[in-house]
């Protein structure tokens, strides 16, 4: 039956009904077609309404359909949580904190207690303070750290790469040698004085030999020990491997400096009747005889001081008011001498490629490229963030390259 004839059909029915025949004005099989049209279309667009809300629960958004002020305008998409879903906005990441950086230089810097490494990285050393040099250790196994003298004698710490808290390996020492490459130790216990290799943090095979009074070592020839005798004594070489006692005095020798690559020593000496001062180079084997030896006039005598990787050059300090930059190249000769910026009152690094590090008496770094120095310029120190007040610096010596084919 088509809605046209159930329309008649109901007509027809409410006619009978009547007891009159007078047309009404009410039509109340029109009034039951129009609200059953009503209630259509409000299940129709019911119907529809459900079908976009569950369209923008799926999608977890709802559609803003008017512009500002109700105008109509393009919609705006506002992401939101679906109903019944926690309100609270979604995690953020948190806002970075700025802190300085590790100081970065050429060569590890030891700060207090931190270690700045020359990659960036910085480590807190616990327990260690007082340190007076430092030195790492070849194939970077780790850091050798000595402390400055002390009413208890000195102290001397290995710090391993891996990490970990810095292990003591001695403790109240008159003195304390470490060769270039951090393997091997020396040092003055009571009446003797012994020498051994690190391994892993530990002191291994070590020699020992009685020594007078005053005795010290100072530094490392190969796998010899440099002794220092008391006073202006001059120095000897102490050949552990044979056993026996140091070797004959030089008295003439007062600081050695370093090694070239060729094993001889960069020395000064004093000379001839008036003592004067001397850079030479010393022969190890045959009891620090000097091979070559120039006079520089200005050169003094505390210890301070080192020689770049390729023996050609010795940053050390002047009579005056500057370190001096020394041309080793024909030591023969009266050597070349060139104003390198503030004195030295630490120890000096040298870089692979050239570049010597050390600390002014305010805590500046000083970097000194000898090609500059040559040009004229004076090295300047700079400033290092993050330092207490009167606290310095202590630049970490690097272990030399080893020859081609080692």
């Amino acid at each position: 039956m088509g809605e046209a004839e159930l329309e008649r059909a109901l007509r027809e029915t409410f006619s009978r009904r009547v007891d009159t025949p007078a047309p009404r004005r009410a039509d109340p099989a029109g009034e039951v077609l129009r609200r059953a049209r009503r209630t259509g279309r409000r299940r129709t667009l019911t119907g529809l309404a459900l079908a976009g809300v569950a369209t923008v629960l799926v999608t977890t958004g709802m559609v803003q359909l008017s512009g500002p002020g109700g105008r109509g305008g393009t919609p705006t998409v506002v992401l939101g949580d679906p109903p019944g879903l926690s309100l609270s906005p979604l995690p953020s990441e948190p806002t970075p904190v700025y802190r300085p950086g590790p100081v970065r230089a050429e060569l590890d810097l030891l700060v207090g207690d931190q270690l700045d490494t020359s990659g960036g990285q910085r480590r807190e050393l616990t327990g260690v303070d007082g340190v007076e040099r430092a030195q790492r250790i070849h194939d970077g196994e780790g850091w050798l750290l000595t402390s400055a003298a002390t009413a208890a004698g000195r102290t001397l710490w290995w710090v391993s790469a891996d990490g970990g808290t810095p292990q003591v390996m001695l403790a109240a020492a008159d003195a304390v040698a470490v060769s270039a490459d951090g393997r091997q130790v020396a040092w003055r216990d009571g009446t003797d004085v012994v020498a051994a290799s690190v391994v892993a943090g530990q002191l291994i095979a070590p020699s020992r030999v009685s020594a007078p009074t005053g005795v010290v070592p100072v530094g490392f020839t190969g796998d010899d020990v440099l002794i220092a005798q008391p006073g202006q004594g001059g120095m000897s070489v102490w050949r552990r491997a044979m056993g026996g006692v140091p070797g004959t005095v030089n008295p003439n020798v007062r600081v050695v400096y370093g090694t070239r690559p060729d094993g001889r020593l960069v020395a000064l000496v004093t000379t001839g009747p008036a003592q004067r001062p001397c850079v030479a180079l010393l022969d190890p084997g045959r009891g620090l005889t000097p091979t070559r030896t120039g006079c520089v006039a200005e050169l003094t005598a505390d210890g301070l001081g080192a020689v770049s990787p390729d023996g050609r050059w010795l940053l050390a300090n002047g009579t005056g008011r500057t370190a001096l930059l020394i041309d080793l190249a024909d030591p023969a000769a009266a050597p070349a001498t060139h104003p390198a910026g503030p004195k030295l009152v630490g120890p000096v690094a040298w870089t692979r490629a050239g570049v010597a590090l050390h600390v002014d008496a305010a805590g500046g770094l000083v970097r000194v490229r000898p090609e500059r120095v040559l040009a004229g310029e004076r090295p300047t120190p700079s400033t290092i963030d993050g330092m207490a007040p009167g606290q310095r610096p202590v630049v970490v010596a690097d272990t030399p390259a080893l020859p081609d084919g080692a």
